[in-house]
């Protein structure tokens, strides 16, 4: 167990459970019927709510996964619902240029 878990786990303002709450997201990437377009499904909501629907940083507001994958060269759309976020990317990039990173992103920001 990481240092920093173990700290998560020491009763801190009455929080036992913050190890669980911060543990490693699973993130399984689909594809989809568009080729421009890949489902990221995770093992918990992404969302605290409704679909939300990202076309630019400035769409995503104080929402920080979404900015930051829109922030990603090629990414033109961010989608997120239940518990998957589905990223939509320009004709001309490729996935390879832009999975890793979207998914270093999803795992940070959860």
């Amino acid at each position: 167990m990481s240092e920093s878990i173990k700290q998560l786990t020491r009763p801190r303002m009455g929080c036992f459970y913050c190890a669980e709450l911060m543990s490693e997201v699973k993130i399984e990437v689909q594809p989809t019927p568009n080729p421009n377009a890949l489902k990221f499904a995770l093992d918990r909501p992404s969302t605290d709510g409704a679909p939300c629907t990202f076309r630019s940083a400035e769409d995503a507001g104080e929402n920080a996964v979404a900015k930051q994958l829109l922030s990603i060269k090629g990414v033109v759309l961010v989608f997120m619902t239940a518990n998957f976020i589905s990223i939509n990317k320009s004709a001309e990039m490729e996935w390879d240029a832009i999975v890793p990173e979207a998914t270093k992103i999803i795992q940070d920001g959860y």
